[in-house]
Parts: C-alpha cells; sequence; structure tokens
C-alpha cells in the first residue's frame, strides 16, 4: 500500500505585501500623532481669525414710538443732518420690518451713529 502525504499549500504572492500589524502601543501612537496633527491644523486655521473694531456689533438706542410719530421723523432725528433715507433702511434691518407704519408705543432699535 502506497502512501502519499500532502502538505497544505501555501500560496505566497511576491506581488502583494504582508499587512501591517500594529501594536496596541503602536495604535496608541497613531492615535496621537493623529490628535496632534488636528489639533494644530485648528489652531492654525484659528489663528487667522482677528477680533476687530470694524463692522460688528452696533450701538443703538431704544426709541419708544409716540403717537403720530413716523419712521422718517424717528430717521431725522438719529441721522443729525446725515441721509434720513439711508438712516430709515437701517432702522428697518435693525428691527426687522418694512413698510414705514408704526403703531404709539413700539420700540425701535436705533443706531446711534
Amino acid at each position: 500500500m502506497s502512501t502519499i502525504a500532502l502538505a497544505p499549500q501555501v500560496s505566497y504572492d511576491a506581488r502583494r505585501p504582508a499587512p501591517v500589524r500594529l501594536t496596541r502601543r503602536g495604535r496608541v501612537a497613531v492615535m496621537v500623532l493623529g490628535l496632534l496633527l488636528a489639533l494644530g491644523a485648528a489652531v492654525w486655521l484659528a489663528a487667522g481669525s482677528v477680533a476687530s473694531d470694524e463692522a460688528g456689533v452696533v450701538q443703538v438706542e431704544v426709541v419708544t414710538v409716540d403717537h403720530g410719530e413716523t419712521l422718517w421723523d424717528i430717521a431725522a432725528d438719529a441721522a443729525a443732518g446725515g441721509d434720513v433715507l439711508t438712516m430709515m433702511d437701517r432702522i428697518r434691518d435693525l428691527n426687522t420690518f418694512e413698510g414705514n407704519l408704526l403703531q404709539a408705543g413700539q420700540e425701535l432699535r436705533v443706531p446711534l451713529d
């Protein structure tokens, strides 16, 4: 009787390298490196934002509308010799309303410039 011994076939593809396996310490090192890179990118991007005195918060005064007072009257007082129509637009934008109708007792935010 003849006996044939079969060895398990192991195929090795020379074109594909063996997969990389990280130890626990290696995984921690990769995670720390990734976090440091993310932190560095965040600091670099945040460096571009700088506070300035230009634009931003508008100083306002709260004005209560009297009986018979119009938006033109309030804008003319606030404009102090400037462009009344522009001031009317700014008041509308600050108070988020359209039109010129005001009611007595209504409170408006009026810019101080």
